[in-house]
């Protein structure tokens, strides 16, 4: 990560060498928005209590697995510091919600919940769909769902690999979709191509550390080449990806 974190500071910009009237309006009004929500209060009082449990989980991993722990066996507070994506990611996730206001929404990778509430609060008429391969896991993140009164969430237990095809079949249009499962080449442009099949020229799709390995880099340049896809936006730790038909191809590394 630290060779693509110089090689992602030396070629990112900010809204000045921005010259798409759409890029410009979505950077500089959503994405570097500072705008704070009374809810983002209740949220993140709920990561901090996670922060204290020390009950101990037994995990069920069907992605890439932890860099930093070697066992299934996790204290919740452990999962909260190291699998939930920090305040600020789960802020602009809420704030590309709230603006876009899709439907429908996948969320590949429920952990705790914690993004998904940031998801379901941002626009409490759309349909949540969320993903989670480990029970232990969806039990702790629908408990955290019922505590936050989220009404629009569907928690889906078990391998993506199987789960989300059988969702998708469901489905007539996906309007929002955040990858955040299986930190691999294959997977991710495996769900990624699934997932397209359901997608329209609204659609925002939304990837979890792109970066994050040689892997994860690696998929994040097919995603971006993708002919369908016509925007992309590399913020380092996420990328945004929409599917405009009505402009050029382009590609944005942009500071966040």
């Amino acid at each position: 990560m630290i060779k693509y974190y110089f090689q992602f500071l030396f070629a990112s910009k900010n809204e000045h060498s921005l010259h798409s009237p759409f890029v410009f309006e979505l950077y500089t009004k959503i994405i570097q928005s500072k705008t704070q929500f009374p809810v983002f209060l209740s949220i993140e009082n709920l990561r901090k209590k996670l922060f204290k449990n020390r009950s101990i989980i037994n995990i069920t991993d069907f992605g890439a697995g932890s860099r930093i722990y070697k066992t299934n066996q996790r204290e919740i507070r452990q999962i909260a510091k190291s699998a939930e994506k920090n305040p600020k990611f789960g802020k602009l996730i809420f704030r590309l919600i709230q603006h876009f206001k899709p439907s429908t929404i996948f969320d590949l990778g429920t952990s705790l919940g914690i993004t998904t509430i940031y998801e379901s609060k941002a626009y409490e008429s759309s349909k949540i769909s969320t993903f989670e391969g480990c029970p232990a896991t969806a039990k702790l993140a629908r408990e955290n769902f019922e505590e936050l009164d989220c009404k629009n969430i569907e928690i889906i237990v078990g391998n993506i690999d199987e789960t989300l095809a059988q969702k998708l079949a469901q489905i007539k249009q996906l309007d929002f979709a955040f990858f955040d499962a299986n930190h691999r080449y294959e997977p991710t442009v495996k769900y990624f191509e699934m997932c397209l099949k359901k997608a329209t020229e609204k659609s925002v799709f939304v990837f979890d550390d792109i970066h994050w390995s040689a892997e994860m880099h690696e998929a994040w340049q097919v995603i971006k080449n993708h002919p369908t896809v016509m925007i992309s936006i590399d913020l380092f730790y996420v990328g945004l990806v929409f599917f405009r038909k009505n402009q050029p191809k382009q590609d944005f590394i942009l500071r966040f």
